[in-house]
């Protein structure tokens, strides 16, 4: 990581991440927040002054901002989750010309979870039943969250499938017995909850349960923080929070 100063834009600056961006960009003395948008503001004012742009607001955005980025010839961080297939395509497209750190969650702890997951489902293999459990606020708008579906595609591709062919999105009614490669997924929804999510693992005679607790949306920020100043320095391309922490296997 360079030890230059790394000059950041934050996108969505008024919602939950973005207040918490502000604060915790403030106390890092590596970092110098150069252009704060949301709606209404112009970010052409503010892009060329910067080298690294943070988006946390609405995956419908993400598409375009990042041919803005682009074109000014910065990088980015994406941290906005509930993107459709044909916006996951324009992301991945952008990236053949800038650097995107494009992660569905950016708290350290869950991406050790990712790559914990992987070993597990790797060495445990099909005669284990997967299930997920998430939880998160009564506010949250896609379901299941961008961190359940990561887990879901890294449980799909140990077994070498898909998250679209394995993942069944929870149950009601007489459904029969449980599909041996059936990955089951499931969103709660509820108070305050700033994010669980746990990995099941059952087989019979014993389970394996792998989990994590957020209590404080200061951990995703100070890990898009910390891939803000990681991305600035790389080759373009499309990068996870894995390969920012060198968790990549």
């Amino acid at each position: 990581m360079s030890t230059e100063k790394t000059r950041i834009v934050i996108v969505g600056s008024k919602g939950r991440m973005g207040e918490a961006l502000l604060r915790l960009a403030g106390q890092n003395p590596q970092l110098e927040v150069v252009g704060a948008i949301d709606k209404g503001d112009n970010l052409l004012d503010v892009i060329d002054r910067c080298d690294t742009l943070i988006e946390f607001a609405h995956h419908s955005l993400s598409g375009d901002l990042a041919k803005t980025v682009a074109d000014h010839g910065k990088a980015l961080v994406i941290g906005t989750t509930g993107h459709t297939d044909d916006e996951r395509k324009a992301i991945s497209a952008v990236a053949q010309r800038i650097p995107i750190v494009f992660a569905p969650n950016y708290s350290i702890g869950v991406n050790l979870l990712f790559y914990l997951t992987q070993i597990a489902a790797e060495t445990l293999g099909e005669n284990y039943d997967q299930e997920i459990v998430e939880m998160h606020h009564r506010l949250k708008i896609d379901s299941p969250s961008g961190t359940a579906r990561r887990l879901a595609e890294i449980l799909a591709k140990a077994d070498g499938g898909t998250y679209e062919e394995l993942t069944k999105h929870g149950r009601h009614g007489d459904v029969g017995a449980r599909p041996k490669r059936e990955i089951g997924m499931h969103a709660l929804r509820g108070g305050d909850v700033v994010g669980d999510h746990t990995v099941h693992f059952a087989n019979i005679g014993e389970r394996i349960e792998l989990t994590h607790r957020a209590s404080s949306r200061d951990t995703f920020a100070s890990g898009a923080l910390r891939a803000a100043q990681w991305v600035r320095t790389q080759k373009p391309g499309l990068y996870s929070m894995q390969e920012v922490l060198g968790f990549k296997r």
